[in-house]
């Protein structure tokens, strides 16, 4: 098997992204669209907010009018017409008039601002007093100044946050087309792993990747559906794959990707349909025997069955390909903060070490020191990768690469939050 660890490099096993189309596409409510992904161009039909209106209450006023007043000097203006909340004003305003308006109200023509009424006073019935000049649309939103007609105003692959799902419910869509959500198989391998209702006998573990590799994929807004444990069984593993694959738009197997007799992942799954393995093995660490294989355009990964290697391994590649299935355009940018390194941290060449780290309050953040200046502290969590409390204590991973042999102690770097 020529394709037995043929070790890649991260940039190599990304670019294989392309070779996966995003989901399919449905329509859906707008009040069922957050956390989902656009799936065509939205463009305004009008102008938002499509009139002039006031940020502040106060008067609608011409701005030249106001020019030069102050406290000492008030600008006189003559108070005219009525102004309702949600109607158009039935009159136009001249220089030198004012009417009052409510923050929201719809400017009367010949206004192009608003005075704010704690810089003026009522003299009686029929005049104001301005104690401020103010400057054309001051306080005031103008008709197209949110979003202009044929705008787009939301590209395709836009994930929609409540903001946007607001803004497409103020342009009048009730339906949104969006990709459908992504379904991730889950399978668990080894003859060693057990339920998580059982009590474990020497040699056996309960199953720990099903749930934290659910829960990466339900915190990225896919549906983690859990196939349960696999034994080391060839024909079993490549049923339960062959299911996982006509129900699921991407499989997680975790286990059964390293060298070893009882390791059967990269047979089963050369042995399915429409199906060729792309990497069996990338030089990171953790998560140097990652199998990506493409199966009938779906990807398929091999993930390590030490915990925090399989978290680590999600974490850095597998959501990227998961985001391309959702429709994203662009790859989500993983969330870095700077921070200075407690203690040297030894590498080794040739490949990417992701070290898990715990972020600490600098006490020497307001320092005169560039390096004492930075607010945060990473001080490296030390562990095997077979110790989930390595990722329990972590609040993120620090990224050395393949031509770096290892960080000196308050070295500023950038951290990947978890």
């Amino acid at each position: 098997m020529n394709h037995f660890f043929n070790v890649k490099t991260l940039e190599e096993v990304s670019s294989l992204v392309e070779k996966f189309p995003a989901v399919g596409r449905e329509i859906i409510d707008v009040a069922d669209a957050c956390s989902r992904i656009l799936a065509a161009d939205l463009t305004a039909g009008r102008d938002m907010p499509g009139f002039r209106r006031a940020t502040m209450d106060g008067y609608a006023v011409h701005a030249a009018s106001t020019y030069g007043a102050s406290e000492s000097s008030p600008a006189w203006l003559e108070l005219v017409g009525a102004i309702l909340m949600g109607q158009v004003p039935d009159f136009e305003l001249a220089p030198g008039q004012a009417a009052p308006i409510s923050t929201g109200g719809m400017l009367p023509k010949g206004a192009d601002s608003v005075v704010m009424v704690e810089h003026t006073e009522a003299v009686d019935e029929g005049s104001v007093e301005i104690y401020k000049s103010v400057a054309p649309l001051q306080h005031v939103i103008d008709a197209s100044e949110d979003f202009a007609r044929d705008q787009t105003v939301l590209a395709g692959g836009t994930f929609i946050r409540p903001q946007e799902a607001g803004l497409a419910a103020g342009l009048g869509f009730s339906k949104l087309e969006v990709y459908k959500v992504p379904r991730v198989g889950i399978i668990s391998t080894g003859d060693e792993i057990i339920p998580i209702t059982q009590e474990p006998s020497f040699g056996k573990i309960r199953d720990i990747n099903s749930y934290t590799l659910a829960g990466f994929i339900e915190e990225a807004h896919a549906l983690p559906v859990r196939y349960g444990i696999i034994k080391d069984n060839p024909a079993a593993l490549k049923k339960a794959c062959e299911r996982a694959l006509g129900e699921c738009d991407m499989v997680l197997i975790s286990g059964g990707s390293s060298v070893g007799t009882r390791d059967y992942t990269v047979e089963v799954l050369s042995s399915l349909a429409d199906t060729q393995v792309l990497v069996h093995g990338m030089s990171v660490s953790p998560g140097k025997p990652t199998i990506l294989a493409n199966s009938a355009n779906k990807p398929v990964w091999g993930l390590p069955g030490q915990v925090v290697s399989a978290m680590v391994v999600v974490k850095i590649i597998v959501i990227p390909f998961l985001q391309r299935l959702q429709g994203y355009k662009e790859p989500v940018r993983q969330i870095r903060i700077p921070a200075k390194l407690t203690r040297n941290v030894a590498s080794a060449q040739g490949r990417r070490d992701f070290v898990r780290v715990m972020l600490e309050d600098n006490p020497f953040k307001n320092g005169p020191l560039e390096q004492e200046a930075c607010r945060m502290l990473a001080r490296p969590v030390l562990g095997k990768s077979g110790l989930i409390r390595t990722m329990i204590y972590a609040d993120g991973l620090l990224e050395i690469g393949e031509h770096v042999e290892g960080l000196e102690k308050d070295t500023l770097v950038d951290i990947i939050l978890l």
